[in-house]
């Protein structure tokens, strides 16, 4: 899991000037603020995101459509690649993927895991930072703010409340650290 400030380290290191970096801009800001996987960024095509309604629809594992908000900052980088970066990947093919290639294509999910190690290096993360780590640190902070745990698990599109359940092993250690702090008797 990623602190809140390491999280804004990576993503305010990517400059986004070319259309390379405003679409790595936007893919890992939607990642983060919505807990999406890596198949579930790439399987997205444009009309996915809902800039009215705040929220973008993704198609998860086994099939299941869900819908999930979308922060401030996600919709205002993705608005920037839509306006700026996408027309310069476009190769005019029909392609209809939100996030495309150099070459105009979809992304496969190795172009997302190799991008964002390019910029946790740029951003002098340690540790090997995968997609993965995004979505859990979405959970990890929705939980510390005080999210329901249900809630949390609609978000992230899981069908039961066990596979939730790992983000609660953080949740447990802060709230012990909080008792020790402040019970006068702990």
């Amino acid at each position: 899991v990623l602190r809140p400030d390491e999280l804004a380290a990576l993503l305010d290191r990517i400059p986004a000037t070319t259309a390379l970096e405003l679409r790595d801009r936007a893919l890992f800001e939607l990642a983060y603020a919505c807990g999406l996987r890596a198949e579930e960024l790439v399987g997205l095509n444009t009309g996915a995101v809902v800039f009215d309604a705040e929220e973008v629809r993704v198609l998860g594992k086994g099939g299941k459509t869900r819908i999930v908000p979308v922060g401030e900052h996600a919709l205002a980088a993705i608005t920037r690649y839509l306006e700026r970066g996408r027309p310069a990947l476009d190769a005019h093919t029909g392609e209809t993927a939100l996030f495309l290639s150099k070459s105009g294509r979809r992304l496969q999910t190795s172009d997302v895991r190799r991008r964002l190690r390019v910029w946790a290096r740029a951003a002098a993360l340690q540790g090997g930072i995968s997609p993965h780590a995004l979505r859990h640190s979405f959970a990890t902070h929705l939980l510390d703010g005080g999210a329901d745990l249900r809630a949390i698990q609609e978000l992230l599109g899981h069908s039961t409340i066990s596979t939730t359940q790992i983000y609660t092993r953080v949740e447990s250690a802060r709230l012990r650290s909080a008792y020790r702090d402040s019970h006068p008797r702990a």
